[in-house]
C-alpha cells in the first residue's frame, strides 16, 4: 500500500508538473501573439488603407488631373501632453496627383523636455489607401525643448486611382487627421473633430 501511495504521489506530482508548464505555454504564447498584433495590425493598415491609413511613398505622382479635391486638416493633443498643434492652413484644393506641401505648428508649452508621436487617418476611410506622403513628421517621434515652437511639413499628393474606383470615384473632400500622444501614452486612433464630409454623398 505504501509504494502504491508513493507511485501514486509522483504521478500526480508529474501530471501537475505538466500542467503548470502547459499553463506557462499558453500564457508566453499568448503574449507573444499580442506584442505581434499591433505591428502586424499596423502593417496590415498601411498595405490596405484600411481604417484611413494613409500610405507612405518615396515617389511623387507623375500623373496629374485637371480636378481639384479638397484637403482639410485636423489637428488634436492627446491629455497628458502640453503641446499646442494646428495646421497653418485650414485647408488646401491641390489637383489630384499633385505633389503639395502644407505646415503644421506645435509648440511645447511646458518648463521640461517633452517627447510626442502623430498617429493619423483620413476620412472619408476609404480614401485612405489613396492619400500618399512623401514627408512627414509623423515617421519618426518628436522632441521638443521647453518652449521650444517648431514649424513641420507634410509632403503628400492624392493618387488618380482614387476617381476609377466605385466607392471614392465622388469624393472631392479629404480631412486629414493628426493626433499627438506622449510617447509611452496609448495610441488610438486620430481624432475626426471638425472632420469635412465630402460634398457628394458616397456610393
Amino acid at each position: 500500500m505504501a509504494e502504491e501511495a508513493k507511485k501514486s504521489t509522483k504521478t500526480g506530482g508529474r501530471n501537475n508538473g505538466l500542467v503548470v508548464g502547459m499553463c506557462l505555454s499558453f500564457i508566453i504564447g499568448m503574449s507573444a501573439m499580442c506584442a505581434a498584433a499591433v505591428p502586424l495590425y499596423r502593417m496590415f493598415c498601411q498595405v490596405t488603407g484600411y481604417n484611413g491609413t494613409t500610405q507612405r511613398t518615396e515617389q511623387v505622382s507623375n500623373v496629374i488631373l485637371d480636378k481639384p479635391i479638397q484637403v482639410s486638416f485636423d489637428a488634436n493633443v492627446a491629455p497628458g501632453l502640453p503641446w499646442d498643434f494646428r495646421p497653418e492652413q485650414k485647408s488646401v484644393s491641390p489637383k489630384i496627383g499633385e505633389t503639395i506641401e502644407v505646415k503644421f505648428v506645435v509648440e511645447n508649452k511646458s518648463d521640461k523636455v517633452q517627447r510626442g508621436q502623430a498617429i493619423f487617418n483620413v476620412t472619408p476611410l476609404e480614401a485612405g489607401v489613396y492619400f500618399n506622403k512623401v514627408q512627414c513628421f509623423c515617421f519618426n517621434e518628436t522632441d521638443l525643448a521647453p518652449g521650444e515652437k517648431r514649424e513641420m511639413p507634410v509632403v503628400f499628393y492624392v493618387d488618380p486611382e482614387i476617381t476609377k474606383a466605385v466607392e471614392t470615384k465622388t469624393i472631392n473632400a479629404l480631412t486629414l487627421s493628426y493626433t499627438f500622444y506622449p510617447r509611452d501614452g496609448v495610441k488610438p486612433v486620430a481624432s475626426n473633430e471638425g472632420a469635412v464630409q465630402p460634398a457628394e454623398k458616397k456610393l
